[in-house]
């Protein structure tokens, strides 16, 4: 009896962690670009399986906006805001009575900075973001992230 105890508490956790993983339809990268030699731009990429969508850092009224945070270091200086590339959809929703920017398939998240030395370091920071097909949305998910940059 022990042993079918053991093994029902194993399945059912096991089946618990397969549907999570079913629910994390985004896969985030993170990469350094260097462009001079003191400037970069950090790339946060999203890519996003079929029939899912995350939002614009101007998603409209409703869901969850994509959104940076950086962590303060003082060998980084920010130049701008990060800017978007990929192919920005716009359409009406009724559930949330709101036109949304969002995007499908991918989506290339650039913050440009400069060093302020030759040295290497990190930029750490955390970005939030919401996933949504044509049945669900998931809540929001703050996913932490690191970038090395490679100085001199």
């Amino acid at each position: 009896m022990k042993k079918i105890i053991i093994s029902f508490v194993v399945l059912f956790f096991a089946f618990l962690n397969t549907k999570a993983q079913l629910e994390n339809p985004v896969v985030w990268t993170y990469t350094a670009k260097k462009i001079s030699p003191q400037k970069y731009e950090l790339h946060m990429t999203a890519n996003i399986q079929s029939n899912w969508h995350i939002y614009s850092q101007d998603a409209g009224e409703g869901p969850q906006p994509t959104s940076f945070s950086f962590s303060k270091n003082p060998l980084v200086k920010f130049e701008g805001k990060v800017a978007e590339l990929g192919k920005l959809e716009k359409s009406f929703d009724p559930n949330f009575n709101s036109t949304l920017k969002f995007y499908n398939s991918k989506v290339d998240f650039v913050q440009k900075i400069t060093l302020k030395s030759t040295a290497s370091t990190i930029v750490k920071g955390t970005l939030t973001f919401m996933v949504c097909n044509d049945r669900k949305c998931l809540p929001p998910k703050d996913v932490p992230f690191s970038i090395k940059i490679q100085g001199k």
